[in-house]
């Protein structure tokens, strides 16, 4: 389900991303639960797919409960944890710079 969520996001195709990887998500959730990785890699692949469809705040919202579990779950010193918050930061600030 995630390769076809990534081909249709690759291809700019976001609102047929954003079924299969929502589904991912979901699935992830229920199987393995919400603290897994796997999980969190799936939560923020659609919150890269929603930023893609303007949603910028669902994205920060999503990005922003996946960093709140990698920070109890990974760590604050775990790569995957820093790059979310760089990712994070890097969005508030393109969200606060004036309109080109």
């Amino acid at each position: 389900i995630g390769n076809l969520a990534l081909t249709y996001k690759n291809q700019g195709r976001w609102e047929e991303a954003e079924v299969p990887q929502a589904k991912e998500l979901e699935l992830c959730s229920s199987s393995l639960g919400q603290r897994q990785p796997d999980t969190l890699i799936c939560m923020e692949n659609l919150a890269f797919i929603w930023k893609d469809m303007g949603r910028h705040e669902d994205a920060l919202d999503l990005r922003q409960a996946c960093f709140d579990v990698q920070q109890q779950v990974l760590g604050t010193g775990h790569p995957d944890t820093a790059s979310t918050l760089l990712t994070l930061k890097a969005w508030l600030e393109e969200d606060q710079q004036p309109p080109v």
